[in-house]
Parts: structure tokens; sequence; C-alpha cells
């Protein structure tokens, strides 16, 4: 059950004795599967705190096809006892290798690694819900062969939704999914074995019996986790497996090493595996888009069409604010996005925006409804993607119903401006781009010295993306910055470098002055702009003093501006040959200096020399 779900009452030492002891007793009835089974002389590890990680099914709902996160019958995490402490410091001891795995051969390492799956067998399940173990398992799988990879998941399989769900080994099933859509590609051109690796080693006299591949693996773990998909998006540990799950099941890139906002992981997680020495998974794969099995897109559609299909309206719209299942409903949208059947009436989308898609009409309910969500801390990050993905009618309907009129108000809370960003970075064709412009022209200058420079940026994107609306958004610029008169143009560079308008400007002293980064992106987008839109910053860089626009490449931001001049694939040759002429007599000065030095490498790009 999520965040919201979970029971407020007190909890004192009356009566919480004998709730623990019943929830103990009960937890002794389950069965274990049979390759989990500690020894009996170990402990029993208690149960978690059934507050926190008892959830409940509704197997008695009439509607046999509906999804709902409430059951009747109790999911506990998985809990197989705490590790023998024997095994438990020789993991501890292997750990050590295992942060630095600088092996004399290969063969040293296969050895190794052999070893440490002999000591633990029968206990690899055990070892997955440990704290320590787990961390150590993830790091074990790195560098073990496919063939232990995959016959580690197929022990997983006897209990795969109290494992999901655990704080620990849902780590380890997520760190098994990117290592499965590594050697997915593998597998498909006939380059793994059914062999363990090593096996023709000297005294390895164990049959090997031959595993599921790593595609039947994700499907039936796909048949799996399907009917409990609503129940698994609101499990805080289980979620983000459902998020691995569908972007190795689509191909898409899971791991963005160049954009770390990309990532899978969160910054606490990322941090915690940092702690300990641990590393992610950087393989090349994991960042591109990969080849998938047929079976797995077929998988994958029924997936998307049996959760479309049978999560109802009321939980649908509980997803779109919550911390934990919103970023799975995202990865969902956007997959059926590329499907074609994100705005079929009916959709899930259709249903977190209460019947926006198939029914447009006014409605009260639904507008209040809307209305918080852009507010809304988790909800606003839900409308975002939706901006993204929606279709320009759809977008249309959007900014009619619930923008419109309200964009300057919007724009400067702390929360819904993100959802305006959206919304103008994501414009859909040049008339809605220049309504957008006309309404917020008369905000620019308090958005550009109130802290909100994002929202002009996001228009400027569209302007870009559009090739459109260059005229327009330039005289939205020069009416937020205070420009009226065309001699006062020729400052335009330095207003929005410093982010000063105009009259604030000619009264300040210009050495005191800070750049702004944000004033610094802006003219870097307006350097972008289609056609001779560019003109108006040239025009006021060549109308400043030498010296001046020399001291700007000594300065981080200032740098910037002056690299994005002569990078700038709009910017004629002979216009960037005047800029290169003011430094002729200065590029050894600038090549020693931190920031200096990235204009040089610039110049050299963009000169006629071999």
């Amino acid at each position: 059950m999520g965040e919201d779900g979970k029971r407020k009452t007190r909890r004192g030492k009356r009566g919480g004795d004998a709730k623990k002891q019943k929830d103990i007793e009960a937890s002794t009835e389950t069965v274990l599967p049979a390759s989990s089974t500690a020894p009996s002389t170990e402990y029993t590890a208690p149960p978690m705190d059934s507050g926190d990680s008892l959830f409940y099914f509704d197997t008695g709902s009439k509607d046999e096809n509906t999804m709902n996160v409430d059951k009747e019958d109790k999911i506990s995490p998985a809990s197989y006892g705490l590790v023998n402490p024997d095994l438990q410091s020789y993991l501890k001891n292997c750990e050590t290798m295992l942060d630095d795995p600088k092996f004399e051969s290969i063969e040293d390492r296969i050895i190794f690694v052999n070893n440490v799956y002999e000591e633990m067998k029968g206990f690899e399940l055990q070892l997955t819900t440990d704290h320590e173990g787990s961390r150590i398992l993830e790091k074990l799988f790195r560098i073990s062969s496919e063939y232990q990879i995959r016959r580690f998941f197929s022990l997983m399989r006897e209990d795969t939704i109290r494992l999901v769900i655990h704080r620990f080994s849902s780590h380890t099933i997520q760190t098994l999914l990117l290592l499965s859509a590594v050697a997915l590609e593998r597998e498909a051109h006939g380059e793994t074995s059914d062999l363990a690796a090593g096996a023709e080693i000297e005294g390895e006299d164990e049959v090997r019996t031959k595993m599921p591949t790593f595609e039947e693996l994700l499907l039936e773990l796909v048949n799996t986790l399907t009917p409990q998909w609503a129940f698994l998006m609101a499990n805080e540990y289980a979620s983000h497996i459902l998020r691995v799950l569908l972007l190795v099941l689509a191909g898409n890139p899971i791991e963005d090493q160049s954009n770390p906002k990309n990532s899978i992981k969160s910054k606490r997680s990322a941090k915690y595996v940092e702690d300990r020495n641990g590393e992610p998974i950087n393989h090349p794969s994991l960042s591109i888009q990969r080849k998938i099995p047929d079976s797995l897109t077929d998988a994958l559609d029924q997936l998307l069409k049996t959760t479309d299909s049978s999560i109802n309206d009321l939980v649908a719209r509980g997803f779109t604010t919550s911390r934990v299942g919103s970023p799975v409903l995202q990865q969902m949208l956007v997959l059926q996005s590329k499907k074609g059947t994100l705005e079929q009436p009916g959709s899930l989308l259709d249903k977190c925006l209460l019947n926006l898609v198939s029914d447009p009409t006014e409605n009260a309910r639904r507008d209040s409804a809307l209305k918080l969500m852009i507010d809304d801390i988790v909800g606003s990050h839900f409308l975002q993607k939706v901006m993204e993905l929606a279709s320009p009618k759809l977008l249309q309907t959007l900014f009619e119903r619930y923008f419109c009129g309200r964009l300057s108000v919007l724009s400067m809370h702390p929360i819904s401006n993100f959802v305006v960003q959206s919304l103008l970075s994501n414009a859909k064709n040049e008339r809605q781009l220049k309504t957008m412009i006309a309404e917020i022209q008369p905000s620019v200058g308090t958005l550009l010295f109130k802290q909100r420079p994002g929202v002009v940026r996001a228009l400027l994107d569209s302007c870009i993306r559009l090739r459109a609306g260059s005229v327009e958004i330039m005289n939205a610029l020069y009416s937020g910055l205070g420009i009226s008169a065309l001699d006062e143009r020729k400052e335009l560079i330095n207003l929005l470098a410093f982010l000063m308008p105009y009259k604030e400007f000619v009264n300040a002293d210009y050495d005191q002055l800070p750049f702004r980064i944000q004033g610094s992106l802006i003219i870097q987008l307006v350097l972008q702009l289609p056609g001779d839109g560019h003109e108006p910053i040239m025009n006021s860089f060549f109308a400043q003093a030498p010296d001046r626009m020399y001291s700007w490449c000594k300065d981080p931001s200032g740098s910037r501006i002056i690299e994005a001049i002569i990078s700038s694939e709009h910017i004629p040759l002979a216009t960037k040959r005047q800029v290169l002429d003011q430094y002729s007599n200065k590029y050894a000065d600038l090549a020693v200096n931190k920031y200096g030095s990235h204009i040089v490498d610039a110049c050299w790009k963009v000169s006629d020399m071999p």
C-alpha cells in the first residue's frame, strides 16, 4: 500500500507485544523454497514491521479484471533467517577481492568466483535478504559468468513477489536485470553457453543442468509480476524494479552516463554505492537502444494492454501524485506513446486526467483536481511528462483549460513554474508558440529578475525547435529588459549577461557586475535562433569595447558566451572572422587560462588551417 494508505494509529506497548507475537507465528507458517531452507541451528529473523511492510489484497473483488492495490491476503517481504556467521565472515573477506578484482589470470578469477558460489550454495536467497550479503552479491555478479547469473536468477523464481518487495533483495534483482539487458543481444546471436565458466578446469566434475535463457527468465518474470502490477507500483522497493524491467523489455537506454538526471538510481542510492566501494554497471549497451527478441516485445505489449485495462480510475489518479508510483506510471505512458495507444479513450492517461481525453467538455470536478495537480510537488512532475507526450490537440486543450490567462501567475509559483516550462518548451506548432509568447510578454521582465528565467529559456527552446517566433521573442526580451530606443539595443548582450534592466545598468559600476549563469544560457540560446535571429546579439557584441569583451574570455560564464559565438552554426563565417581578429595577438595568453583555453579550441575548429 502506498504512503497515503498507511494506518495512522498509535502503537504503544499495550497490545503491541501480542500483535507482534501473532505476526511472528503467522510468518512461520510460510513455506520456504527448498533451495533456501536454512539449517535448524540458525536464528530465524523476525518479520519486518507489519505497519510498513504488509500489504492487503482484495482477492474477493467483484471485478476480476480490475487491479487493486488492496487485497485480503497478506504479502510480506521475504525472510529466510539470519546468515550463518561463518559464511558472512567468509563473504566479507571475499569482498576485498571484489572491490579490487586484480587477478593474475582469467583462470584465477574463474576459480575464485566458482569457489564463492560453491560456499554459498543453498543459501543464495538468504543472502539476498541480508544487508551485507545483498551488497556483496551485487559486486559478485559483475565478474560472474552469464551461466552463473542465469542460475541465480532462476533460483529467485520460486519467491519472486516477496523478494521484489524486500528492501535488500530488490536491489539484487535490479542488478540481475541490468546484466540481463547486457546479455540479451549476445544471447540472440548464440554467443552464450549453458556451461559454467571454467567447467573444463580440472576437478570440475559436477554435471551442469541446462539453465533457462535470459529471454525465458524475463518472460517468466513478466508473467509473475503482471497480476500484481498495481500493488508493486505502490511499493517503494518494487517500483524501481518495474522501471528497469520496462526499459529492458523496450530495449531503451537505461543508464545515460552523459546526463545523471536520466539515471535509474536515485542520488541517495548512488551515494550509498559509492561510499561502499561499489561501481555502477557502466556497460555501453545500457546507454543505447538495444535489439530485443520479438517475444519480449510481445510481452511488453501484453503487459501494457493488461495494466491499461485493469488499473481502475481511482488507483490511476492516485499514482499521479505518488512519489513511489508516479515514476513507473510516467515510464508506462512513454512506452504507450511510442506504440500509439497513449490517447485512446479509456486509456491509462485518460484515467489519470479524469477522462479529459475521451470527454473534453467542461467538468468542475476534473478542473479542480487538475489545478491542484499543477501545484503538487509530485503531480507537477507527472504533468511535465504529459506535456512532453501530448498530441497538439491535447496540449491545446490543456493550455486553454488550465493555463490560458494564468501563465504569469503560474510562472512565479515555486512548483507550477516547472509545468509551465514544460508546456512552453513542448509547443507543437507556430500558432501555439506565438499565443504563448504573447501572454508571457508582459511578465518577461519579472521572470528575468525574479529568479524565473527558465520560463524564458523554455520559450527560446521552442523557437529554435519550431524555427518560428524569433521576432516575437526578441521583442519580449526588449520589453522585459526596459529597452525602448534603437540605440539602447547595443547593450543587449550586457543586460542579458548580468540580468539587469537598462536603467539600472547605465548607472552601475561595470567592473563590479557579476555574470549570471541563467543570462549566459539565454544568450547562447538566442545565438541558435534560425535565420538572422542572432543578429541583435552580434550587433551588441561589436558595439562593445574589444578589451571589455576580451575580459569575458577569462570568466566562467563569459567565456561560454564567446565560445558559443564562435561555435554557432547560424553565424556566418565572415562574422566569426571579425571576432577572431579581436584576439589575433592574444591566443597565447588565452591558451594558458583555464577558461580561455576552451575558446582557443573553438577557434581551431572554425579555422581554415588543415
